[in-house]
């Protein structure tokens, strides 16, 4: 049994279009005009509509409209009542949001047949909104399944902290560092292609490899071992065609060094504030290839010295390749924001960064994941 609403201003039809549905089965409500109708459709929340076209205050197109553009009634099937039978005039109903039309005068078994059709409908549109529900439930736990693997702040002469936004419920971006030893910290982040389940799972399987150290006989204290042997293990053909890139470091703290490797990825940047010469800018990069495209690819190792009171930012492409206009901001200008708002930074963390790039992104949705961790040295 459903709830059919019927809006007409003609008391003759109401009456006729309430002892058919009644007989049908269904429970009927009626409303004189327009805005007594969008006021009882939302209290009453009908499964299907029947709204005459010619109404004075407003008429059926709008209330259509206004009911089409209200999310929680979007989904009412919504038939237009009406004597217009030029194309045209459909066409307009149906760029409007009508979902169906009745012509005038009413023929009684096509009112019956129009009504079935358009119920059927409305409850095939509900059971797509009920698994839809239950899907984004299922993605939404999903997510914070995967945000509970990432690492907490860390405190002390290091301090770490990390951003994690993905473009969906779910994305491609993860992260980690941990002490290898007491000397030793490693620090990683990766991007693998594409977005949602897809991109997460083999996301997450990288993360839980080398949290593990279950890749065999690796020197997780060299970068470049640790790509290679991520690379012979995720190959994309065997992987559904999924790639990712890396930049992975390892940090000596007695002698202040970082070693570092990269497969694909934009470089990390480190900030040194000179004395002598004011801000030092580094971009620590090497070559290399995505993991997983081509299984002899070679990589290799990159050390530098790490002053006191650096500040080194590893991030995936998602903070900075968007379009200003037609113009992609790019790197070269997120490097220069670093640089320009490093006092702002200071004060506010790293969400000043996410603000900014939300202000020049002007969307509210990302089109990509986006992972930015901050390391400080000598932070204590």
């Amino acid at each position: 049994m459903a709830q059919i609403l019927v809006i007409d201003d003609d008391p003759t039809t109401q009456v006729i279009l309430k002892k058919i549905l009644k007989d049908q089965g269904h429970n009927v409500a009626v409303a004189n005009n327009g805005l007594e109708g969008i006021r009882q459709a939302r209290e009453l929340r009908p499964s299907l509509i029947i709204c005459d076209w010619l109404m004075p205050l407003i008429d059926g197109l709008e209330v259509c409209r206004q009911l089409k553009t209200d999310s929680d009634l979007a989904n009412i099937f919504f038939i237009l009542l009406t004597s217009r039978g030029a194309i045209e005039d459909r066409v307009h109903g149906l760029d409007n949001g009508a979902d169906d039309f009745l012509a005038k005068p009413v023929d009684l078994n096509e009112l019956k047949a129009r009504v079935r059709a358009g119920l059927r409908l409305q409850q095939a549109n509900q059971d797509l909104q009920t698994q839809k529900n239950l899907l984004e439930a299922a993605f939404s736990e999903a997510a914070e399944y995967v945000r509970s693997l990432l690492p907490a702040p860390l405190e002390g002469s290091i301090a770490i902290d990390s951003r994690f936004v993905p473009s969906q419920h779910l994305g491609g971006d993860c992260f980690d560092y941990y002490w290898l030893d007491p000397e030793y910290l490693a620090i990683y982040l990766l991007d693998v292609s594409g977005h949602g389940l897809g991109a997460a799972l083999p996301s997450v399987s990288v993360l839980n490899m080398l949290r593990a150290q279950s890749m065999g006989d690796v020197n997780f204290y060299q970068p470049s071992h640790v790509l290679t042997a991520l690379n012979e293990a995720f190959q994309m053909d065997s992987q559904n065609a999924k790639y990712f890139t890396i930049w992975y470091g390892v940090y000596n703290q007695t002698k202040q060094q970082l070693v570092y490797s990269s497969a694909g990825h934009p470089p990390a940047i480190l900030l040194h504030d000179s004395t002598d010469q004011g801000i030092q800018v580094t971009h620590l990069k090497t070559t290399g290839m995505p993991i997983g495209l081509f299984p002899d690819t070679r990589f290799t190792d990159q050390r530098c010295d790490i002053d006191e009171a650096s500040v080194l930012y590893v991030f995936s492409d998602g903070l900075y390749e968007f379009f200003q206009g037609d113009e992609l901001w790019g790197f070269d200008a997120f490097a220069a924001l670093l640089v320009d708002d490093r006092a702002a930074i200071e004060a506010h963390g790293l969400d000043h960064i996410l603000n900014r790039i939300h202000t020049l992104n002007n969307q509210a949705a990302l089109d990509d994941d986006l992972s930015l961790l901050r390391i400080r040295f000598g932070a204590s």
